[in-house]
């Protein structure tokens, strides 16, 4: 199973530590992109238009000025640098040892900097989102669209894609081929704070209860014990995600 998270614009620092090693990251075809986007994200936030060019206010001027030291900075784990409403849900430091096991090798987090990580490796905290367009590289879904979709269908193996990336995130890559029939994207009615949340347990569930289905029809099985399932819809076209509406009770 592979499941799908977006980042979070909230991030944890250090004072002190190792930089990242890009080497030593998962997903070694990426590596090319990855300096890319990396040396882009340099020259703007070096530029006096930069909080306009990166879409943010004043108040993260500093978080802009970060990305100038990325080279340097402490870095964390993923499993410890995101925070925020999803991760909350997610609970990673409340999992037994074999779900904290089972999450290091089915969740994976699709970043505007890194393409997609793994809960292990270990990157700098970083102010960059997906919808932002970057000189060198155009808008960055798009960039990544071209990397990931190959990058997803391998992880993706034989198993179900649980994606709960918001839209901005899923338009940087998805599975191709015969993964594409069984990519899921959770979707949850109502206000975005919520279906942060909701997605959340969903990826946690999964991960606690090891459950491995084989299709989405046995994802929606699966969710059901612990959720409202609203409704599974297939995919709108070949190759497009079914699509599972899902509440937390």
């Amino acid at each position: 199973m592979l499941i799908l998270l977006p980042p979070s614009e909230s991030k944890s620092t250090r004072s002190r530590g190792k930089p990242a090693d890009p080497a030593e990251l998962s997903f070694r075809e990426l590596v090319g992109p990855r300096r890319t986007v990396a040396a882009e994200l340099a020259a703007v936030s070096a530029r006096p238009d930069a909080l306009e060019v990166l879409g943010v206010g004043a108040s993260l001027a500093e978080e802009v000025a970060g990305n100038l030291r990325l080279d340097t900075a402490p870095a964390l784990p993923v499993r410890e640098l995101y925070t925020g409403v999803l991760y909350d849900a997610l609970d990673l430091a409340g999992m037994d040892t074999a779900a904290r096991r089972r999450a290091g090798r089915w969740l994976v987090v699709v970043s505007a900097l890194h393409g997609v990580l793994r809960l292990g490796d270990r990157v700098a905290p970083y102010r960059l989102a997906m919808n932002v367009t970057l000189p060198g590289t155009g808008p960055l879904a798009r960039f990544w669209r071209e990397h990931l979709d190959a990058t997803l269908t391998t992880a993706a193996g034989d198993g179900v894609v649980v994606d709960c990336r918001s839209s901005t995130y899923a338009a940087a890559g998805s599975p191709r081929g015969a993964a594409a029939e069984r990519w899921v994207q959770v979707r949850v009615p109502g206000a975005s704070h919520m279906a942060k949340h909701t997605r959340g347990l969903v990826a946690g569930h999964l991960c606690r209860t090891g459950a491995t289905p084989r299709t989405p029809e046995q994802l929606a099985e699966e969710l059901a014990g612990d959720f409202t399932v609203v409704g599974l819809t297939g995919p709108a076209r070949p190759g497009k995600a079914w699509v599972l509406d899902v509440t937390a009770e």
